[in-house]
């Protein structure tokens, strides 16, 4: 993975650490399979201590694989329950480079001169995370940097974990066979392997700042290319604090965070087809002006997703037909979403999920996106209907485009939920999509991935 010559040694090497990594997540993902298939075969049902039997295996292992399993948990019905729940509580954090690993690493990335590129470069990281780890930095301009830096061979590890994806999801299906997750595999691999491309998260981070850049609530740092490979990713860095620092603050100051949020999430979606799929709580930062919180810093792109326009044109298509009552027009927004087979029984089953999502959008007053329910319980029954549902009618196969877009939804909102904001969305969402065209937001998407460097 570097710009080093590989020798034959060094190549013998990799492929060594290739195949250790290979036999360390099989084995052990390997032995929960064998848990959970000894349990059904003696007629028990032990989720809970099959979960934490996954969720232990994993939890000893460091790079992608904790990547890949937190996506798994937080992306609705691609596990059980009980396995989501423990997925979640697992840490992406990896040991850190040591500083002759970092100077060897860097000295790959700029070449040996590199240290002259900087007035100053930290030596201990400021996050180590599953695919890198980050520096702080200053040009030689005297701006502050943040230097995300790839750890080595990655995309052998990936390669090496997604195939344990596939163990997981198999095991998955033979537990529980309502849903289809053939689909979903394929989007999460395509989404990780993505990450592992520094350049393409610098030409992500440059299309959000031309798309976001007349929205003062939300801020993106800016890429320094000179410093940049593929990678190696340096950016302006950004001051924050948490967004859990604000959550017993003021309902204003509450509600001018939420606003930027749904700015940050929805306004690139509905006008140019493209999403942050990732909004878990350390993808952004919190800036302040005169002591008050007042707006969020948008610090990862890693995980982008850029959705064909008729997409996008089915979210408002299900949107409209919910709100009019419009049966065929919600049949339409499905089936342009790539759901096939639409039985009535099966249109049913989609419309609990699609109530509760659209919900607070629908609902032209102010309120909590929970509405009363407790946070714990927020989405719990309708998931339970849908899945009770589902087995009756199941398998279904859930369309890869489908898969980070409820993602997104679900994780923004549990944000607006620890902010306990009282706001109407809908008057929001509407914003959002005024004039909304399948036409005009292909013309625009284009332009700005053009601009971008993605086309």
């Amino acid at each position: 993975m570097s710009d080093i010559p590989d020798t034959p040694d060094r190549e013998g090497n990799r492929l060594a650490a290739r195949a250790a990594r290979y036999a360390r997540v099989g084995t052990r993902v390997g032995g929960v399979a064998a848990r959970i298939a000894g349990t059904r075969l003696f007629g028990l049902d032990d989720k809970t201590g099959n979960a934490a039997a996954l969720a232990a295996a994993l939890g000893g292992l460091k790079g992608p694989i904790m990547k890949v399993a937190q996506l798994m948990a937080t992306i609705p019905d691609a596990l059980p329950p009980e396995y989501a729940t423990e997925l979640a509580t697992l840490q992406s954090e990896a040991p850190p480079m040591g500083w002759a690993f970092v100077k060897r690493r860097m000295m790959a990335e700029l070449g040996p001169d590199w240290m002259a590129r900087f007035a100053a470069f930290e030596k201990e990281p400021a996050a180590a995370a599953s695919l890198g780890q980050v520096h702080r930095a200053t040009s030689l301009e005297g701006t502050r940097l943040a230097c995300k830096l790839q750890y080595p061979d990655m995309q052998s590890a990936v390669e090496a974990d997604l195939r344990q994806l596939g163990v997981v999801l198999a095991i998955h299906r033979r537990m529980d066979p309502a849903i289809d997750t053939s689909e979903i595999a394929q989007e999460i691999g395509a989404r990780v392997r993505e990450e592992l491309d520094y350049k393409r998260e610098a030409a992500h981070a440059r299309l959000y700042a031309a798309i976001l850049t007349d929205e003062p609530g939300v801020r993106v740092p800016r890429v320094h290319p000179d410093l940049s490979t593929g990678r190696l990713l340096t950016m302006d860095w950004l001051d924050g604090r948490r967004m859990l620092d604000f959550v017993n603050h003021s309902l204003e100051e509450r509600n001018r965070l939420a606003r930027a949020m749904f700015a940050a999430w929805w306004l690139p979606f509905a006008r140019f087809g493209v999403i942050h799929g990732d909004p878990h709580l350390g993808n952004y930062t919190v800036f302040e002006e005169e002591g008050a919180p007042s707006g969020i810093n948008l610090l990862d792109y890693g995980c982008i997703r850029i959705f064909p326009p008729a997409f996008v044109g089915g979210v408002v298509d299900l949107y409209r037909g919910l709100q009019e009552g419009d049966e065929a027009r919600i049949v339409h927004a499905y089936e342009t979403w790539g759901f096939r087979g639409l039985k009535r029984e099966l249109i049913d089953v989609l419309n609990i999920w699609a109530r509760f999502i659209y919900g607070p959008l629908l609902d032209d007053r102010v309120r909590t996106i929970a509405d009363g329910v407790a946070p714990g319980e927020y989405g719990r029954r309708e998931a339970f209907r849908v899945h009770q549902a589902l087995k009756q009618q199941g398998p279904v196969r859930v369309p890869r485009e489908f898969v980070f877009m409820d993602r997104a939804a679900i994780g923004l909102g549990g944000v607006f939920l620890h902010l306990k904001a009282e706001m109407n969305f809908h008057a929001l969402f509407e914003a959002a999509i005024a004039g909304f065209d399948v036409a005009t937001v292909t013309a625009r998407q284009g332009a700005a991935l053009t601009a971008a460097g993605l086309r």
